[in-house]
């Protein structure tokens, strides 16, 4: 399966739970995968569909990622096709005869498409070998996205017996898993349960005050990436979109409410690195597999802690270290309870209420926020995460007796029936109409602290609930009130430390995405290449490679197509494809600055293979035809496909295996040849900057390397 693995997807090892859920779907057997976004769940069913005889039925539930995971397939070597509705007649008629003809391996299908009579005909005369059900919580009334087309999946097993289904999601609780498992009517199915840690997004929540100032100074931090802004509203997204265009931003919306025609245009703007931000609501799933986005922002904070970690899983789903921030404010939850208040069923209503009040503990934790996230999906984290905003706080604890006495106090002269802003405005001496109303500007308590501000004082409410000081009663409008911890404390003239207030200070990543010191210049280069060979094959630029391939090549700076074959990321098809025209990039510019090649790790790899020098019909070999043709330089890079320099790497490669090739004839096209030759000579080595230097810069690079064809 490894060499499968290199030659298709360009990696050398599998990641944790890989290999074996792999196994267990070969030998036909039931699995339930729970594996974090970025956590490779795709591969545990695309690489066992290599190996099967039939097809693989993917269902997925957004076709606005089937395009982008059969184009990804696609680049890979591997057949792959979609049904949906973005297709014409005469598009799914060719599809469905090639699935018919045995010609394709893996097709993804909606699953309202499944519902279809005709369609379930259809597969009956289709030798199915798997089923792949992305997004399954989906089918669980308990997730946080339930879909009724999910329920046309129950019936699969009965349809399909004997075929394997695995069942695929990066968001369920116990609770959930245990629900999917049972719609699907999955047999005896093997469990996977990775760990819910994504340690290279680092976490954190900001007050929702001065919000859009905070948001262009972060955005600041991010030029020319890939960000993504979640909003409440339809509104709110194209209010905020247009503040970020007039602001000079590359920022587009996305909502349900926008035609659906534009909002494909905007997607695939964003997937082809032509806009940098998208701004699109909670509410609405944009399906973006986009492997780069190094910035999720929440404006305002979303509906549930399941729907929260789908959305910051849009972030860094290529492993590089990526930012998630959420703007939190206790005014957005008036709308979160009107939404709530809309819903008739009691136990829907409060089962709704749950999930968000669930974000608001998240945003209130004074602990690791990574740990938080762990045990509401049920996993144990032995030690903080050590780079969520609450880790790379400063940590200074004072004296808070005096305070924590005065808080208690005010909680229990109101009567123990407020909520959390009465009590602040009571200590800080308000003169607000409901607090004149009810008498409590008379209370011994009434502007007893003058030396916290509000903010301050709501740091200090929510670390005494954590000590559990002080409790919360849910319902419409959530009150305080003193524990029995809380007033064994007063009685018993006890003593408290409590972390101390900061003033916000925004957790500033470094913006090092990558462990590897690699050479930005090169990097930027690699990108817009990427970006050009991207546009003149019409996919997005992750297809080509993506980042961390980009970055190990702008670190080990590889010569040949040996060293190029072992970077991470390059299979067998894409060396073939593409790895001249990276070469060629990554030598041009290792000349022009005097980089020199790395040694690549010693690790067990199974390298990827090309056509090589030799290889009749390989590049090189066409290229030497047209050398003994005596064809021009220009004109051998038009028949190719590629630059005139990438030609002249060619010709270097052929001379250095056979050095009888006659190219004599370009010497003569060759301005000013023994000029270049002799500063050759003059600077010693065959290095082209310092050659280009010596000449003043009066020829181009290019011109440069032709004439040191002449100079070995």
């Amino acid at each position: 399966m490894k060499s499968l693995l290199k030659q298709h997807f360009g990696y050398d090892e599998f990641r944790p739970l890989q290999e074996e859920i792999i196994n267990d779907v070969l030998n036909k057997k039931d699995c339930f995968v729970l594996m974090p976004t970025g956590g490779g769940k795709s591969l545990c069913y695309q690489l066992p569909a290599l190996k099967f005889e039939g097809l693989t039925l993917v269902v997925s539930p957004l076709i606005s990622l089937m395009q982008d995971q059969v184009d990804s397939l696609q680049a890979n070597g591997i057949s792959a096709e979609f049904m949906n509705s973005s297709l014409s007649p005469s598009q799914l008629i060719h599809t469905q005869r090639r699935v018919q003809a045995g010609e394709v391996k893996l097709l993804y299908v909606a699953p309202e498409r499944l519902a279809l009579d005709s369609f379930q005909s259809y597969l009956q005369d289709v030798n199915i070998s798997s089923i792949a059900i992305d997004e399954a919580h989906c089918i669980s009334e308990w997730g946080h996205d339930f879909r009724p087309d999910y329920n046309n999946l129950q019936t699969l097993k009965t349809r399909f017996p004997g075929v394997p289904i695995i069942a695929l999601t990066a968001t369920a609780t116990p609770k959930v898993q245990k629900d999917i498992i049972k719609q699907l009517h999955l047999e005896s199915p093997k469990t996977y349960v990775s760990s819910f840690q994504r340690k290279n997004l680092e976490l954190s929540v900001l007050n929702k005050k001065n919000t859009y100032d905070k948001l262009l100074n972060i955005l600041e931090r991010y030029k020319d990436e890939s960000s993504i802004i979640y909003c409440f509203s339809r509104k709110e997204t194209e209010a905020v979109a247009a503040q970020l265009q007039a602001d000079g931003h590359s920022a587009l919306p996305y909502h349900a409410g926008l035609e659906s025609k534009k909002r494909r245009n905007h997607q695939n703007q964003f997937l082809k690195d032509q806009v940098n931000i998208m701004v699109a609501t909670v509410a609405f799933g944009m399906g973006i597999d986009k492997p780069d986005v190094r910035l999720v922002v929440h404006y305002s904070y979303p509906k549930s802690l399941e729907g929260y970690y789908q959305e910051i899983g849009r972030a860094g789903r290529d492993g590089l270290k990526s930012e998630c921030i959420l703007f939190f404010s206790h005014a957005d939850t008036r709308k979160h309870q009107f939404f709530s208040d809309q819903i008739r069923n009691e136990a829907e209503r409060l089962r709704e209420e749950e999930k968000w009040r669930g974000v608001i503990q998240y945003a209130e934790t004074h602990s690791c926020r990574t740990k938080h996230i762990l045990k509401y999906f049920g996993e144990t984290l032995s030690a903080d995460c050590g780079h969520c905003d609450m880790c790379l706080q400063e940590k200074v604890l004072f004296d808070a007796t005096d305070i924590t006495k005065k808080i208690l106090s005010c909680i229990i002269r109101t009567g123990n029936s407020f909520g959390a802003a009465h009590v602040i405005a009571v200590l800080r001496g308000s003169k607000n109409k409901k607090i004149l109303s009810l008498g409590h500007d008379r209370l011994t308590v009434y502007a007893l602290v003058n030396e916290y501000s509000a903010d301050e004082i709501k740091h200090l409410i929510t670390s005494l609930i954590a000590k559990k000081l002080i409790a919360k009663k849910t319902g419409k409008y959530p009150t305080l009130f003193v524990s029995s911890t809380g007033n064994d404390f007063l009685k018993n003239n006890e003593k408290i430390e409590l972390q101390k207030p900061v003033t916000e200070k925004e957790v500033y990543s470094n913006k090092s995405t990558s462990d590897l010191e690699y050479d930005r210049g090169l990097f930027e280069q690699l990108r817009i290449l990427r970006r050009h060979i991207a546009e003149a094959n019409n996919v997005p630029p992750f297809v080509i490679f993506g980042d961390v391939s980009l970055q190990q090549m702008a670190y080990y700076f590889p010569d040949d197509v040996e060293k190029f074959g072992q970077i991470s990321g390059v299979g067998a098809q894409k060396l073939e494809k593409f790895g001249e025209r990276f070469l060629y990039c990554i030598t041009q510019y290792a000349q022009e600055n005097n980089c020199q090649s790395k040694e690549m790790p010693r690790v067990r790899k199974t390298v990827a293979r090309v056509s090589g020098i030799n290889t009749p019909g390989s590049n090189y070999q066409k290229t030497k035809e047209m050398v003994m043709a005596k064809m021009s330089l220009a004109d051998m890079a038009q028949s190719h496909g590629f630059t005139p320099g990438t030609i002249v790497t060619h010709i270097e490669k052929l001379l250095d295996h056979d050095n009888s090739l006659d190219i004599a004839y370009l010497e003569s096209n060759i301005k000013d040849l023994p000029l270049i030759q002799e500063a050759f000579e003059a600077c010693g080595n065959t290095a082209l900057r310092p050659v280009h230097d010596y000449l003043k810069q009066k020829y181009s690079y290019d011109e440069i390397k032709v004439a040191r064809l002449f100079a070995r």
